[in-house]
């Protein structure tokens, strides 16, 4: 079957099984920075933004996708030039396997962009549902918290990266 997508502000036309996850379609399309854990939505590694909402990719038919607009952790920055949110991760070292990162990163965008001031516990909710076995998400908490305030200090870093929601 033939679905048609914007990945990453990239019109793309990619073949799908019917009972493809977008998950494995993104990574067969070359999107390896969607990982999955699970196969069933449940451990929120695999988080892309669908249509500016949040959305748990090996969870999700790539058929549902068809006509969607696509963001993955890949469209906030660049190895170059990293959103701040990307920098205050790597500034707190809550990166450890990595394995997570790119579903916290995708649920701290959306945070940030709903809410610009949140509270640890606001920022604790908001990940609680990306399994993480090694950081205890102390430092990823510091690190949302953190790019918080270098958003509300500096919102022209992020200017057009974060999905408007």
């Amino acid at each position: 079957m033939h679905v048609e997508l914007t990945i990453n502000d990239s019109p793309r036309a990619l073949f799908v099984d019917e009972s493809e996850s977008l998950a494995t379609a993104l990574r067969r399309a070359g999107h390896t920075e969607v990982l999955c854990g699970c196969d069933g939505g449940t451990c929120g590694v695999s988080k892309v933004f669908v249509d500016d909402e949040v959305r748990m990719a090996c969870g999700m038919d790539a058929l549902e996708a068809d006509g969607s607009t696509i963001r993955t952790v890949q469209s906030l920055g660049t190895q170059g030039a990293l959103h701040p949110i990307q920098q205050a991760f790597v500034d707190h070292h809550a990166v450890q396997c990595g394995f997570c990162i790119p579903g916290m990163i995708i649920e701290a965008a959306a945070l940030l962009a709903e809410n610009p001031d949140p509270s640890p516990e606001t920022v604790r909710a908001a990940i609680d549902d990306t399994l993480c076995r090694c950081t205890g998400y102390q430092k990823p908490v510091r690190a949302i918290l953190d790019a918080a305030e270098r958003l509300r200090t500096q919102p022209e870093a992020a200017d057009g990266v974060i999905a408007d929601e």
